[in-house]
């Protein structure tokens, strides 16, 4: 019997595993080192602030596996020889396979800066590092200040994690608005103004120097780059990002370059060797996606397309549109398509900006200069329906059409307040339209649930 064995029960390695058992009867094995059963990375936040036990993020029962014939190894591969299809796994006998999949996920980045490994120090991104934030900031006696590294979206988690326990957090960034990499300006500044209101200092274009000891190696302060200030705390969190999980497959034969590099079929160079999910770099972006992306559908959608080449029916993968969520503290965050910030933005590419003059609410909508058609839309503290902006896309709809059919586009419209007539009417003020705002097209919401 084809022996199948995947390296990481993170989204994408479970997610190749159940499908491959929906469609044959090969024998699976699934190896981690960071925890015994599959969990919901997301929901590692949640459990810090009380909201469930970290039990509660196991999506499936213990006896699932079983039940299943997928047998589960708790151990740490130290090295894949490709040669014989051999894997030597500390904490575990060596195993053999006929396919391997390498799904390890990401790890946190380090720049090298002095004293980045000093007790304190640590990243967000796995149990453990769950585990050690419990040890290093258990509460605001033990931990008096922390310090925050990176202004992505891991660094906006842990600061309203250590809120929750109302630990005092500085946050540094780099750039000169929050996130403005990504966001446009109008909503980088926003989110600005709501991390402050939330108590957290937020410092914009500084960056670390060095974090420094204590007489018994653990963090007590760290040194500002830009200023030389030097700011006392317990814990500093790196959130600069994270970056492939493959050190242990250098002298593999597999090839590397940030991470395991794989074509549309997601095959690496390596016959019967394959990756998926954070730690999978296209040798060519698709359209305007990076390589790799630390993103938790697109994981879920490689496992499924590998799944079908695996058992005989091979399949390309294909995200489709751009589409992503997130949260910044109690503001929600929806992004489909693309829309890009100031420094990244495309020249054919306009924006339509509207702000709520009181509430954190925001939205924009970017679309081409010359044909009006949609390229995409952010929204903060609106909900809207995915499946619709994902048609919309398709259809090549234009913004025209967008604001006259945004009402259809509002999620559960009754349990939220509804914005689409100021949003049309700045929009007609802006661009000279005469938009009439269409009344919700029940039909066509049912058609696409």
């Amino acid at each position: 019997m084809e022996h199948i064995v995947i390296i990481g029960n993170g989204i994408a390695g479970v997610t190749a595993a159940r499908h491959i058992r929906k469609l044959s009867y090969k024998k699976i094995t699934i190896i981690s080192a960071e925890s015994e059963y599959f969990f919901s990375r997301t929901a590692l936040m949640y459990v810090y602030m009380g909201h469930m036990k970290f039990e509660h993020t196991q999506p499936y029962e213990n006896h699932f596996w079983k039940k299943n014939n997928i047998e589960l190894v708790h151990g740490y591969v130290t090295k894949v020889d490709s040669q014989n299809k051999l894997l030597q796994i500390d904490g575990a006998p060596n195993l053999t396979y006929d396919k391997l999949i390498i799904a390890t996920g990401s790890k946190p980045n380090k720049f090298g800066w002095p004293g980045q490994d000093l007790d304190g120090v640590q990243g967000l991104y796995s149990k453990q590092d769950l585990e050690l934030l419990e040890e290093n900031a258990p509460n605001n006696k033990i931990c008096k200040r922390a310090v925050i590294v990176g202004g992505g979206l891991i660094g906006i988690e842990l600061a309203e994690m250590l809120r929750t326990r109302d630990i005092p957090a500085t946050f540094l960034v780099r750039e000169k608005s929050f996130w403005n990499s990504v966001l446009p300006s109008g909503e980088s500044e926003m989110i600005n103004e709501h991390i402050r209101e939330h108590h957290i200092d937020l410092r914009l274009g500084v960056s670390l120097q060095e974090i420094n000891p204590d007489k018994n190696g653990r963090v007590k302060s760290v040194t500002l780059a830009e200023t030389g200030e030097e700011i006392e705390c317990n814990l500093v969190g790196l959130t600069a990002g994270v970056t492939p999980n493959i050190d242990f497959l250098k002298n593999s034969g597999v090839e590397l370059g940030r991470g395991v590099k794989v074509n549309r079929y997601l095959e690496t160079n390596v016959k019967d060797v394959y990756a998926i999910g954070d730690c999978a770099e296209q040798h060519e972006a698709i359209g305007n996606r990076r390589p790799i992306e630390a993103v938790w559908y697109t994981g879920r959608m490689m496992g499924e397309a590998l799944a079908q080449t695996i058992c005989g029916n091979r399949m390309a993968y294909n995200p489709g549109h751009w589409f992503n969520s997130a949260k910044f503290l109690d503001i929600e965050y929806q992004t489909y398509g693309w829309v890009f910030s100031e420094r990244n933005k495309k020249e054919n590419e306009l924006h339509f900006h509207w702000r709520h003059p009181e509430e954190k609410i925001c939205i924009t909508l970017a679309f081409d200069k010359d044909s009006g058609i949609l390229l995409g839309i952010n929204t903060f503290g609106i909900r809207l329906r995915h499946q619709i902006f994902d048609r919309w896309l398709s259809e090549k709809r234009t913004a025209d059409f967008v604001m006259e059919h945004l009402v259809d586009a509002n999620f559960d419209p009754e349990f939220y307040k509804n914005f689409e007539a100021q949003i049309v009417s700045k929009y007609n003020a802006d661009f000279g339209k005469s938009i009439n705002l269409k009344k919700r097209n029940l039909k066509r919401i049912f058609q696409l649930r």
